[in-house]
Order: structure tokens, then C-alpha cells, then sequence
């Protein structure tokens, strides 16, 4: 037995080929596929202003996929809190709350990408303090009571279905994100996994129970293909985008490596890493299996641009020869 999630950030490069519109189809598709199969959450992240068109508005995706789909839990992870007013966020996670079934999770973060602070007008500066309001906003939308809120009587309704609304994680790449995770929100989740015993630490300080170890994932992505060289050329150039933007942004924010992504100069060098893997799905179901009963594999299937027909022939490798054989 094992556990699988898909996650979604809608890169898409100049140089890919194809449409951005059939991406986001695909996107829907691969939900209602993966709901399916039972797999457990489906995952979109927020960006702002990316030449690329990294994924910017993730709650109308979200609610699409809600109503594609009858059981997987739908994440935003993470978004942007800075730049999203606290009450109409309020009102856009109920709606897409109320869509999905109760089936909504929230992710917040800070976020660290200058350019985005400078086309909002938001300065770096008050970022924390921002997401501390969201998520104090947020508890007390979702009640369906009035409240105070900027020195001002307010009032979100409707109300989301799940009691008090979704839960709120903070995401995260330092220890002092991780320590506002324990005071202020319900979880956290980690852009590297070694900063999650500061987050543990923090909790059994406060008096809050013991997350325990880290059960999440973490940046990398597997990719499944009978012959492994041929699919590693397949992969290696939108592989190659994805962790060199990436990797760009954390060098403008002086955190490289702490986000889980490092430039590299071409495919040979990300190779080596291990962080983008090619395996075959015999070698997938191995380690799946070696894992034990709670094993997590979260898939990146239209990763850094993929064109969707590529990303279909791993998936349906998974399906077909991967999760029978667990």
C-alpha cells in the first residue's frame, strides 16, 4: 500500500510546445484520473508576474478540480498571504470550500520573490505580519460572526462546510517560519524537510502535542518510463526550466538551498542530483514498497512546462503497472 498525491504550478516555457489552455485542461483531467485511484490531494502553488505563467490564481483552478472530482482533498500550498486581502480570501475559500464538499486545505506563506512584493506594492518588510493578520482574519471569517476587523465591524458569509474552515498550515524555509507555524496556524509544511524539527520543537514548547516525524514530501519528482534514458530526455529540458527558475528566485532572495532547488548549468549536473528522477515503474513499485505501509509519493506530472501527452504516458504507467503491484 501506498499513498500518492499530484501537485500542479502551470509552468509553461516559450520554448514548449503546445497551449497554455491545454495544460490547464490537463490539469483537470489528471485530477478526476488521480481522484480516481484514490489517491489523496491534489496540490497547486501560487506565483506572481513569472514570465513562465506559473499558476497565479489557484482557487478558480481548485474549484474546477473540485467539481471534477468526488474524494481527493484539494491544497493550495502555499498561498502568497501578502498579497491577498484577509476578508476576500475569507469569502473565496468558502466558495471553493463549499464546491469541493469540505474538501479544501490551505497553505500560507509568506513568500521571499521581490518582483512579486514590487508589483503588489507590498513591502518585504511587513510580509510576517501579513500572514499573522490572514490567518487571525481567516479564524474568525469562517465563524460566520461579526468581527473587528481593521477598525471596522465585518461579516464573511456564507460559511465554509467544514466546521471553523479549512485548516491553515504555513509554509516555509527558515526555522522562524517554521515557530510561527506552532504558534499561529494548524500545520506546517516545509520547503526542505530538516526544518521541521524546528517546528516540533516549538509546538512541545508551547505545550501543543508532538507533530511527530515529517510524513510530507519534498521537492523532488519522479517521472516513470519504460526506458529510463529515453524518458530522461523527454524530462531533462522542462526539468532543467523548472530548477533553474526556481533556483533564480532564491538567489534574488539570498535563500538558495533552503527553498530545495539550486541552479544548475545543464541536465547532466540535475541528473546527478536525484532530484528529478527517471525510474522504471518495477523500480517505482520497489521502493514504494520498501517504504512500508505509509509510503507518500507525490507526482509532478506536467512539471517545469511537460507537454501533456508525455506527462500521460507516466502516469499511465502508474496506473497500469505501479499500483497494482502494491
Amino acid at each position: 500500500m501506498a499513498f500518492f498525491g499530484i501537485r500542479f504550478d502551470m509552468r509553461m516555457p516559450a520554448t514548449a510546445p503546445g497551449t497554455r489552455a491545454d495544460r490547464y485542461k490537463a490539469s483537470v483531467d489528471m485530477v478526476e484520473w488521480a481522484d480516481s485511484l484514490g489517491f489523496v490531494i491534489a496540490v497547486l502553488s501560487e506565483h506572481h508576474g513569472s514570465p513562465d505563467g506559473y499558476l497565479p490564481s489557484p482557487l478558480p483552478l481548485a474549484a474546477a478540480m473540485a467539481a471534477r472530482s468526488s474524494n481527493i482533498r484539494i491544497g493550495i500550498s502555499a498561498m502568497v498571504s501578502s498579497f491577498h486581502d484577509p476578508i476576500r480570501l475569507a469569502e473565496d475559500v468558502a466558495v471553493v470550500d463549499l464546491i469541493s464538499g469540505g474538501r479544501l486545505d490551505l497553505t500560507l506563506t509568506n513568500g521571499y520573490v521581490g518582483s512579486e512584493f514590487e508589483m503588489f506594492d507590498v513591502p518585504l518588510s511587513k510580509r510576517a505580519a501579513r500572514t499573522t493578520e490572514a490567518v487571525e482574519t481567516l479564524k474568525q471569517a469562517w465563524t460566520g460572526e461579526p468581527f473587528e476587523f481593521r477598525g471596522r465591524t465585518v461579516q464573511v458569509l456564507p460559511t465554509p462546510v467544514q466546521p471553523g474552515g479549512p485548516a491553515i498550515s504555513l509554509g516555509g524555509s527558515v526555522e522562524a517560519a517554521a515557530r510561527r507555524a506552532a504558534r499561529i496556524a494548524d500545520g506546517f509544511m516545509p520547503s526542505t524537510p530538516d526544518i521541521w524539527q524546528f517546528y516540533a520543537d516549538e509546538c512541545i514548547k508551547l505545550g501543543k502535542p508532538d507533530p511527530g516525524p515529517y510524513m510530507g514530501g519534498d521537492t523532488s519528482v519522479i517521472h516513470v518510463a519504460v526506458d529510463v534514458d529515453q524518458g530522461w530526455e523527454e524530462l531533462a529540458p522542462y526539468a532543467m526550466h523548472e530548477v533553474n527558475a526556481y533556483g533564480e528566485w532564491a538567489a534574488g532572495a539570498g535563500i538558495e538551498g533552503a527553498t530545495g532547488f539550486v541552479r544548475v548549468d545543464d541536465s547532466d549536473a540535475l541528473r546527478a542530483t536525484g532530484q528529478y528522477r527517471v525510474v522504471t515503474p518495477e523500480e517505482l513499485v520497489a521502493e514504494l514498497t520498501e517504504k512500508g505501509p505509509f509510503a507518500f509519493c507525490m507526482l509532478h506530472p506536467l512539471v517545469g512546462g511537460l507537454p501533456p501527452e508525455l506527462a500521460w504516458k507516466s502516469l499511465k504507467l502508474i496506473e497500469t503497472q505501479v499500483i497494482p503491484n502494491l
